[in-house]
């Protein structure tokens, strides 16, 4: 339990930095100083793979399925690129409800900021009934791993023309029916004075959406990780960093986005292989750095495959004759 409070401590006074020191004055977030912040988060989500190692090695943490210390470091770091690679799917909805709102560049982290806090809260709720679900009914792992499998197919044959729209949502709807919404910003303020009364600004508007289409993606994230380990720690600790990094990401990869079109069948993959060893795990044992290897290799293919053909338009473009 010491840990555990320990960590949320740490984790709490990265966000308090962030926000208090780092991002205290609202400013457009460079792609340099984003590329930063990823190097920054992905290094030290590397890092605490060894302060994993340590703590299975000393027994400070409880270690409900008697992983070794080095098992325990590669379940974290396989369920922590399980958690980043499927966290791309939500910087492209995140981009689109920006968009969709119109919120100004320079207030785009303050909106993420407090997003993480209620993705952080729900994630751990997600991850503690799924954790209980799967030791005291071992046949969820089956459930959870024919929808994993579904989920894939569906996102293979899924058109390309399906479009969200925030604005269409239920979430929007539902929350214009529940207090006033103004399409006016004044900075940062999620709520201002109008002649109806205080009202929502977009940018509090964004982050309500932002935050139920977190949990729609938890719903697929949770039991993807739950296929690498069920330890309680493990699940919650590599989701946490993912979603730190997310912010970083997000500005680091927006402009970029098309770029890496091809990313989703890299997913598909991954959710494929999670998907197939929770429904197998009782005839087919797969290694952790045979998991870690597979995931790696899918993300590295679909990131070099999906650059090359963003190159290759681009050449196509530059060597068409003018009319």
């Amino acid at each position: 339990m010491i840990v555990w409070i320990l960590f949320l401590v740490v984790v709490m006074l990265i966000l308090a930095l962030d926000l208090g020191v780092f991002n205290k004055t609202p400013h457009i977030i460079s792609t340099k100083e984003a590329s930063k912040w990823t190097l920054i988060w992905v290094s030290t989500s590397f890092l605490f793979s060894g302060v994993i190692y340590w703590l299975y090695t000393t027994n400070y943490i409880e270690n409900p399925d008697g992983l070794k210390p080095t098992a325990a470091a590669i379940k974290f770091i396989t369920g922590y690129l399980i958690e980043l690679s499927l966290s791309v799917d939500n910087i492209f909805v995140i981009a689109i409800i920006f968009a969709s709102f119109k919120i100004p560049q320079k207030y785009q982290h303050r909106v993420l900021f407090w997003g993480i806090l209620g993705a952080i809260v729900f994630r751990g709720i997600m991850i503690f009934f799924g954790v209980m679900l799967i030791n005291k009914f071992t046949w969820t792992t089956y459930l959870f791993g024919a929808f994993l499998l579904f989920t894939a197919i569906k996102m293979l044959f899924s058109k390309d023309d399906e479009d969200f729209h925030p604005k269409d949502s239920f979430v929007y709807k539902a929350l214009g029916k529940i207090m006033p919404i103004t399409s006016e910003t004044d900075g940062e303020k999620f709520f201002i004075p109008t002649s109806k009364g205080k009202a929502a600004t977009p940018l509090f508007v964004a982050l309500i959406v932002i935050e139920v289409m977190d949990v729609l993606f938890a719903v697929d994230s949770v039991p993807a990780i739950l296929a690498i380990t069920s330890d309680p720690f493990l699940v919650f600790s590599s989701n946490i960093f993912a979603i730190l990094g997310l912010r970083s990401m997000y500005f680091f990869l927006a402009n970029m986005l098309a770029k890496f079109s091809h990313l989703e069948y890299s997913l598909i993959a991954i959710l494929s292989f999670v998907g197939l060893k929770m429904l197998l795990h009782d005839f087919i044992e797969i290694p952790e750095w045979a998991s870690l290897a597979f995931i790696g290799l899918s993300l590295a293919v679909g990131i070099i495959v999906s650059l090359q053909l963003s190159k290759n338009k681009v050449d196509e473009k530059v060597s068409e004759p003018e009319n």
